[in-house]
């Protein structure tokens, strides 16, 4: 167990190969109640979205989920976000764990003046995440959410072991899967049902990790954070410029013309090692770059990372210099995500 934003979470279980390959091969549960939760209701609240966030919230519909950017005027990072649209000015916007208090802040911040409610409901609702290519035909007989016809990112209202839940298609570790939002006070005895009968395996913090990386999906602090753009982290398409005006829009529409000075990039090693977080990259004694996330893919089978490098240096096939505890080591950037699930 480690403290982990504020909360004592679990590294492994079994194992983090071992749960990285059942949720790649059957079905994985986590229990992600760390992460926040804030609602954001009233006339204004789609204006308030729009405003605060890159991507073009007008685009959802009841039942849709979407990915998005809530920016600081320099275009940075306030954190990564899943908006929900449960009605009409009625959102339920999904935030990391650390950033809870934070995001609601500037949320709150970014409200002066307007039509709407927000409000941190964070202590709520306790979180589940059933990963895997199994998760369906687990998780049906304790909902009466008609999950086959569910598309990604799409959530429904239902009940989930007799007790009302928000049920999404949704999930960070590239796999099918669901998310599952309860009353605390259910949260431990559904984890258990969902246990139940040894086909699935409980997953912590390292197996999440390993999977959310083989499939390029940022983590805040490490990918992202407040010094770093949609565009350098390589999420361009959750920019939608012609939305029209939103916190950190004029940044990004000069970034967009002249292009960003570096870019968040997929690698894999050349030489023997494991670069991790925080390693640099060097060009001769010049630091050029840094290694955000590395570890050795278990479905791969090969050590992989992330790294922000600059844009001439950003190519698939492009070698670079990572050092590892001071050792110049050649590490290749790659075409991503490493892995893709087929359909």
């Amino acid at each position: 167990m480690i403290d982990f934003g504020g909360w004592e979470l679990p590294v492994q279980f079994s194992g983090i190969i071992e749960e990285h390959q059942a949720v790649r091969t059957r079905a994985g549960l986590f229990d992600v109640s760390h992460m926040g939760e804030v609602l954001v209701q009233g006339p204004e609240a789609l204006a308030l979205l729009q405003k605060a966030t890159c991507n073009d919230v007008s685009k959802l519909e009841d039942g849709r989920a979407q990915y998005n950017g809530l920016l600081y005027p320099t275009a940075g990072f306030v954190d990564d976000i899943l908006i929900y649209q449960m009605g009409k000015d009625d959102y339920f916007v999904v935030v990391n764990a650390a950033n809870s208090d934070k995001d609601f802040e500037w949320l709150t911040q970014s409200a002066e003046g307007m039509d709407v409610r927000v409000r941190n409901a964070s202590a709520e609702y306790a979180q589940l995440a059933l990963q895997g290519p199994d998760s369906e035909r687990i998780l049906q007989p304790l909902t009466d959410v008609a999950l086959a016809s569910m598309k990604y990112y799409r959530f429904a209202r239902g009940k989930v072991g007799g007790v009302p839940a928000i049920v999404s298609r949704t999930g960070y570790t590239g796999e099918d899967g669901f998310e599952i939002y309860v009353a605390p006070e259910h949260g431990a005895r559904i984890f258990r049902e969902l246990l139940e009968g040894g086909k699935v395996v409980p997953c912590g913090l390292g197996a999440r990790d390993t999977l959310r990386l083989e499939a390029k999906m940022a983590l805040y602090g490490n990918d992202i954070d407040h010094s770093t753009t949609p565009l350098e982290a390589d999420l361009g398409w959750i920019v939608k410029l012609e939305k029209g005006n939103f916190t950190g829009r004029d940044v990004l529409e000069r970034e967009k013309a002249e292009g960003p000075r570096r870019r968040l990039v997929g690698f894999e090693m050349v030489d023997r090692g494991i670069a991790r977080h925080g390693y640099p990259i060097v060009d001769g004694k010049q630091e050029i770059g840094v290694v955000t996330s590395g570890t050795h893919s278990p479905t791969l089978k090969k050590p992989i990372g992330l790294a922000y490098l600059p844009l001439d240096k950003s190519a698939p096939g492009t070698e670079f210099i990572v050092l590892i505890r001071g050792k110049e080591t050649r590490a290749r950037v790659v075409p991503t995500p490493f892995y893709k699930r087929s359909k």
